[in-house]
């Protein structure tokens, strides 16, 4: 029942901008920490940010501090990634999941920074 959904990718160019969106459903959404994580062929998967219950502690990995922005809305069972001054190393694909993440996955949405 548990269902992931990212939209929002698209392709850039360096120093452009993109607002990723999860939708999520089959769990209690407001109850859960909520991480972004991005993976790129032959990489690891990689946390790039996280967002309490409470949205009050939020967390970036040292790549993305200061440029992208994580939010999320209740009401709507929504994640959200602001993505600014985007660079060609943010290529990836990019996934929400709980913290720790659950067995289920979304397909992901693919950010190409590219000249």
């Amino acid at each position: 029942q548990v269902q992931l959904v990212e939209s929002g990718g698209g392709l850039v160019t360096p120093g452009g901008s993109l607002r990723l969106s999860c939708a999520a459903s089959g769990f209690t959404f407001s109850a859960k920490t909520l991480n972004w994580y991005r993976q790129t062929p032959g990489r690891q998967l990689e946390l790039v940010a996280s967002i309490s219950e409470d949205g009050e502690r939020i967390n970036y990995s040292p790549p993305v501090m200061g440029r992208f922005t994580i939010s999320r809305d209740d009401s709507k069972n929504t994640l959200y990634l602001q993505m600014n001054r985007l660079k060609p190393e943010d290529t990836a694909n990019y996934f929400c999941n709980t913290n720790p993440p659950r067995d289920s996955w979304g397909q992901g949405t693919q950010v190409i920074v590219s000249s």
